[in-house]
């Protein structure tokens, strides 16, 4: 018997997990995190799965917003957090579904009337305590959980929403960055050349040199103004860096393309339609996710009512008394008699009330966003419309000096002068497409539906062959 009795420890022990110390060490995880690169061949893989196509030079040298995103959804820390907070609520399910453990009791008696008369005095004795879950808790523990996981696969997706609109603000105001650069050269250009061309006229009395100081500090102005847009560019670099999860070093050598140019206005257009506006209200991943809070709330709920009915106790017992063999049935239940699990069924109902109040005013947020963002669509369109208006009108003016400068009736400060102003209405005309482009960042935002035909993974797990065993296990 006591061989039986250690065996069956044993094998109950064989079943039992582990605890396997994986300790965090800053200066590795630092080290990784530094050693991230585009050109990472996992990542790669990753990248073609998604794309559907090998590439046929790698690392391409260029990176437009597709691939990017991708590059994103592989690197960015926030989405490793929302999967591992998934895995946390699939661990949920497993302990909602697991039964009760039934408990033995080894009771040990001694009998000291025994004692002289020839019978052994001690009466052990055992007994066994078989928990009976009754009013079908379990599956309410496990609609419960299932609900709670279902909201943290959701949050997956709204996490990687976020990143995508985090590296797509970054990528437009970097491309504005650089274009705004080009712009102010030329203009630092021509101002220098309407400098020069006066101080030739100063020298010869035709000026005074207030008026020339007067271009002069427009020169500088200009300067400052180039100046500020390189320090643009560069904060936006590291933004993007940051909005993929890389380090900057990590984008040294690459292009990072992104297109200002307006969509087909059909394209952006399906996003301001009733319908997407109204499939938006109802499959937001966020609206999903809250939805499945509701109804978790709702199980808890359920789950609280059924705990009003007790749970019965099956305790089957032994006890071997001075030869004799006595067996035993106890039928254990807790009488509900003070108290019927009122104060839990009152706080999980007012639980519930509390998420659908969250979710309708998840619904009006939802409203707001995309009413702003139709909104604030338009009202670019119009205006973009107006400065490509005016940006032409300057072209043909200008085009109209320079033929009038090659015809001998206007001088050539004239043409540097019209020019000087086209640059500005291009400065201005590129403020009007970064506002469009940031609209229609907005809009897709707000709906949740890309402009474009891109549906990258979100919720799978990248694979890392560099990762190690135990982060496997």
């Amino acid at each position: 018997m006591n061989r039986g009795f250690i065996i069956l420890a044993l094998l109950l022990l064989a079943g039992c997990a582990r605890f396997q110390p994986r300790p965090i060490i800053p200066a590795e995880t630092a080290a990784k995190l530094d050693a991230r690169a585009l050109d990472d061949p996992d990542f790669k893989q990753f990248l073609e799965k998604n794309l559907g196509q090998p590439f046929a030079i790698w690392p391409p040298k260029s990176w437009d917003f597709e691939t990017l995103t991708l590059a994103a959804l592989y690197y960015h820390p926030s989405l490793s957090v929302a999967r591992a907070q998934w895995q946390v609520a699939l661990g949920g399910k497993l302990t909602a579904a697991e039964r009760p453990n039934p408990t033995v009791s080894a009771i040990p008696g001694y009998d000291f009337s025994a004692i002289g008369s020839g019978l052994s005095p001690w009466i052990p004795a055992v007994t066994f305590d078989l928990p009976i879950e009754t009013a079908g808790k379990r599956g309410l523990r496990q609609a419960q959980a299932g609900h709670l996981s279902e909201s943290a696969r959701l949050n997956i997706a709204s996490a990687a929403w976020q990143v995508r609109g985090n590296l797509r603000a970054s990528l437009i105001d970097l491309a504005a960055a650089r274009e705004r650069e080009g712009l102010l050269q030329q203009q630092r250009t021509t101002q220098e050349q309407i400098v020069h061309s006066l101080e030739q006229q100063m020298q010869a009395g035709a000026i005074s040199s207030s008026e020339l100081a007067l271009v002069q500090i427009d020169l500088d102005k200009i300067q400052l103004d180039l100046t500020d847009a390189r320090r643009q560019r560069a904060d936006a670099h590291v933004r993007v860096a940051d909005a993929i999860g890389l380090s900057v070093k990590a984008l040294d050598g690459f292009e990072l393309g992104y297109d200002l140019s307006a969509p087909p206005p059909a394209a952006a257009a399906g996003l301001t339609s009733a319908e997407v506006r109204g499939q938006a209200l109802q499959n937001r991943s966020d609206v999903l996710s809250a939805l499945s809070d509701y109804a978790a709330s709702q199980s808890a709920l359920q789950l609280e009512i059924a705990r009003q009915y007790p749970d019965i106790h099956f305790g089957p017992g032994y006890q071997y008394d001075q030869g004799d063999h006595k067996f035993t049935l106890a039928l254990t239940a807790e009488l509900p008699l003070l108290n019927q699990n009122q104060g839990p069924i009152a706080e999980a109902g007012a639980r519930r009330a509390e998420v659908a109040a969250r979710f309708v005013a998840l619904q009006a947020k939802v409203i707001t966003e995309i009413d702003r963002a139709v909104t604030a669509y338009h009202v670019t369109v119009e205006n973009l419309a107006t400065l490509e208006s005016l940006a032409s009108a300057h072209k043909k003016q200008t085009a109209v000096v320079e033929a009038q400068v090659n015809a001998g009736a206007a001088s050539p400060l004239d043409l540097l002068n019209s020019k000087l102003e086209l640059g500005a209405g291009e400065l201005v005309r590129l403020d009007g497409r970064m506002k469009l482009q940031q609209a229609l960042a907005a809009l897709e935002d707000a709906v949740q539906r890309p402009i474009d035909s891109m549906k990258p993974a979100l919720i799978e797990q990248p694979r890392r062959s560099s990762a190690t065993k135990e982060e496997k296990q």
